[in-house]
């Protein structure tokens, strides 16, 4: 076995029904429960730089079905392509406005989110879920988060988002009912931002 082939068929879920199960269920929790962190476990292993939240994700999540797409860095991570064709079957895509599931190791890249898939109005539910990577789930800027899920108000503070991040959400919820949705990632736990959510300063 070479080592590319070792690198894309070594790391993934250990108990494929089981672990998907679980992940599928923390996933949509977090996304009926905006700003909650969920953990994903440290069920899947992928090449570096992928996180085990965003590898998790991926495993349990994308099929033949959900185009993938990779900022470049993800793309020229040795073995990661080969990781993710083995262990989801998913197709990987050059273009951004084509992935159903787009993995940002770098959270500058929502500056350009407008790229991304926001739907279309007799399906707003074809657009883009965009998992990014960030340097922690706390320990930065405090956020209020308001909107279904969340009782009144619920904060976070997430560290690494970009500047003008605001600016950047403002204009992804004025397409409503399109939009993107994001996951942000950082080691084995999430947070989910549906575009439902609103957010502003704390």
């Amino acid at each position: 076995m070479s080592a590319m082939q070792e690198l894309a068929t070594t790391g993934g879920l250990k108990d494929p029904v089981f672990d998907s199960q679980a992940i599928f269920c923390a996933v949509m929790n977090a996304f009926a429960h905006p700003g909650a962190i969920a953990d994903l476990g440290e069920r899947a292993t992928a090449p570096a730089p992928l996180m085990p939240a965003a590898a998790a994700f991926i495993a349990a999540m994308a099929d033949f079905d959900t185009p993938v797409w990779l900022d470049e860095t993800l793309r020229s991570a040795a073995g990661l392509r080969e990781w993710i064709s083995f262990q989801s079957g998913a197709p990987l895509t050059g273009r951004a406005d084509a992935a159903a599931f787009a993995v940002l190791s770098d959270p500058d890249g929502l500056v350009e989110v407008d790229r991304f898939a926001v739907g279309t109005p007799a399906y707003p539910d074809r657009s883009a879920t965009l998992i990014v990577q960030v340097e922690a789930l706390d320990g930065g800027e405090p956020l209020t988060l308001a909107g279904p899920g969340i009782e009144t108000e619920r904060e976070i503070a997430p560290r690494g988002l970009p500047g003008g991040f605001l600016s950047i959400w403002s204009r992804n919820g004025a397409l409503f009912p399109l939009g993107v949705d994001l996951l942000l990632v950082s080691g084995a736990r999430a947070i989910a931002l549906p575009r439902t959510t609103r957010i502003r300063e704390a």
